[in-house]
């Protein structure tokens, strides 16, 4: 039989390593460890559930019960590990000392608020990264019993969808943030700007150029004072900063880490033998892709080593679909500056092509109704991962 197998995670990277496995492997025991409640779903439908005013229970597929049962696996959810010894392969779990023999580090990544919330806000302040994030801030909602104020910090990938999401709910919602138009990692700015403008059209709020200097209880919502001076109140605040890599872990481990995340190879090895990592959480040969096309491919190519098969992962030029109805993206942000952006098209139908000093593709932004040129523009494009 094959060594065990513990899995810390059980996102779209821990559960889908454990299915790939699955089907390679029959046998081999597996255990994932999760500090959350275990249930399996789908992390991009949590930016869609609001349009649609549905509940936590319906994005859960299966309850963990359900998981540990489908896969023959032990599923422990609500218990965080406190410490890895690679030495002794042993993981703590405050007083509790489990062996490993084999361990994948599938943590992911955890927001990274601008600033410390205040104990007294923590019913009004969120963050969505998983389910148990969703069912907080949905069930938050749903006890005002009306059509939220809602502000948003952060005009991400994160806080454009979750805007177009709960404005197509019925709420009032504002988005904070410091560039001048949203997406600015991912569009050059006459695209953001349309995005800007569908946003607009929509009924959202954008309050670009700013940031949020403080956040106090004002009673029944929150007061957010802002860095030009102006103020402004909502039920909740939604924070969708961006995400870090939960690397402390292994950090503390003494495994290879950086602000990109634990350092991996092409196949998923950390530093430390028999320790591998994947999904947001790893840095794979110098490249964190925090997107589910990588994940996927992580999850594949990871089994098949695990199952005897040695893999290296592969990326290929996947654009990453944003989920904003009111003005449709894909974008392929490119790997390095580009020389030159090439935009063709007007607003909101527009095409950029990113572009080297020899005039080769190495990147595109596709807005409105060019988005259906993805498929094209990514045959031309360079792989992430050769």
């Amino acid at each position: 039989m094959s060594a065990p197998l513990t899995i810390l995670g059980t996102g779209m990277a821990g559960l889908g390593l454990a299915r790939q496995l699955r089907t390679l492997d029959s046998e081999r025991p597996i255990t994932l460890i999760t500090a959350d409640s275990g249930d399996d779903y789908s992390k991009p439908l949590l930016s869609t559930g609001f349009a649609k005013r549905q509940p936590p229970e319906r994005l859960a597929q299966r309850s963990a019960l359900e998981v540990a049962d489908q896969l023959g696996a032990v599923v422990r959810t609500h218990t965080r590990v406190t410490a890895i010894d690679p030495e002794s392969r042993t993981l703590w779990l405050d007083h509790e000392a489990l062996p490993y023999s084999e361990l994948v580090i599938a943590t992911g990544a955890v927001p990274q608020p601008p600033m410390t919330i205040p104990d007294d806000l923590t019913a009004k302040v969120f963050t969505i990264n998983d389910l148990d994030d969703y069912r907080a801030f949905y069930y938050a909602l749903t006890r005002l019993n009306r059509p939220a104020r809602v502000a948003i910090v952060g005009s991400g990938l994160v806080g454009c969808e979750f805007s177009n999401d709960l404005a197509g709910g019925g709420h009032r919602v504002s988005v904070i943030a410091p560039e001048a138009t949203p997406l600015a990692r991912l569009l050059p700015e006459s695209l953001g700007q349309a995005l800007a403008d569908a946003m607009h059209e929509g009924g959202i709020e954008l309050l670009m150029g700013r940031t949020l200097a403080s956040l106090e209880d004002v009673g029944a919502g929150v007061g957010l004072a802002l860095s030009d001076g102006r103020t402004l109140e909502a039920d909740l605040v939604l924070v969708a900063t961006g995400l870090k890599p939960r690397v402390q872990l292994a950090a503390e481990a003494n495994i290879e880490t950086s602000a990109a995340g634990i350092h991996t190879d092409r196949y998923l090895r950390t530093s430390v033998p028999g320790i591998h990592a994947l999904g947001d959480v790893a840095c794979v040969d110098g490249v964190n892709a925090m997107h589910v096309q990588p994940l996927q491919a992580c999850a594949k190519a990871l089994a098949a080593t695990l199952a005897g098969n040695p893999t290296r992962v592969r990326y290929g030029p996947w654009p990453v679909l944003v989920k904003t109805p009111l003005c449709p993206v894909v974008a392929l942000p490119p790997a390095r500056t580009p020389a030159r952006w090439r935009i063709e098209g007007e607003s909101p139908d527009l095409t950029a092509m990113a572009e080297d000093e020899d005039g080769r593709l190495i990147g595109f932004a596709l807005t409105g109704a060019c988005v259906r040129r993805k498929v094209e523009l990514a045959r031309a494009a360079p792989a992430l991962l050769v």
